[in-house]
């Protein structure tokens, strides 16, 4: 009887295989899904990059710079076109707001803030108008809670009633480093509410968190 033995090389070859399988532990490695390769391969980069980072610089504080966004938006801000609220407080507070309309066709809003120092909801003013008198009632502007999620490395706070930009929004809310981040869309036509979840779950996958860089002296 013949045995035949492997060259050095082809046996080198099958334990990379085996170990490339395995992860290197013995345990099989998790299929990538279709929204986490999509968010690797689409990376916050050139003059969307430096449109956040000229914000982070601004506020001193750090910003999440989205990879993916709906179409047909880019995430580039101050684009003359579907970035239409750019928005800056005092407190360094920003909201940037990408937004499509068409008549007939319905339309696609995303909101990104950034609340730097701060990581309780803020409080908005809710205004109700009866018979002829007004009344206004401090409310959170982030409200009914559905509990939280794992994404992207990230626990994120789910806000189903919201108030002023992020009025009819599903948001999206998490902590980083002592501040408040949000990202929420409008759940309108032809959008569902899955659909929403399902878009931003997407865009929370891929933000790249840009640090705020001190001017060179």
């Amino acid at each position: 009887m013949r045995v035949r033995v492997a060259s050095p090389v082809v046996v080198l070859g099958v334990l990379v295989l085996l170990v490339s399988a395995c992860g290197g532990s013995g345990t099989p490695k998790r299929a990538a899904s279709a929204e986490e390769v999509a968010a690797r391969a689409s990376h916050c980069a050139g003059a969307v990059r430096a449109s956040w980072q000229q914000l982070a610089n601004r506020i001193h504080a750090p910003v999440f710079c989205p990879s993916w966004l709906p179409d047909p938006f880019t995430g580039k801000l101050h684009d003359g076109r579907w970035n239409t609220i750019y928005s800056v407080a005092r407190d360094r507070s920003y909201l940037m707001g990408f937004i499509w309309l068409e008549a007939g066709s319905g339309e696609l809003h995303v909101n990104i803030r950034g609340y730097p120092g701060r990581t309780k909801v803020p409080i908005c003013t809710d205004t109700e108008i009866t018979g002829g008198k007004t009344t206004r009632t401090k409310v959170p502007c982030f409200d009914d809670r559905q509990g939280t999620r794992r994404i992207g490395g990230r626990t994120v706070t789910i806000y189903t009633r919201n108030q002023d930009a992020d009025l009819w929004h599903v948001l999206y809310a998490w902590r980083y480093r002592g501040s408040l981040y949000t990202v929420s869309q409008h759940v309108t036509a032809p959008l569902t509410y899955a659909k929403v979840v399902q878009s931003l779950n997407r865009i929370v996958r891929g933000l790249d968190v840009i640090q705020p860089v001190k001017p060179a002296r």
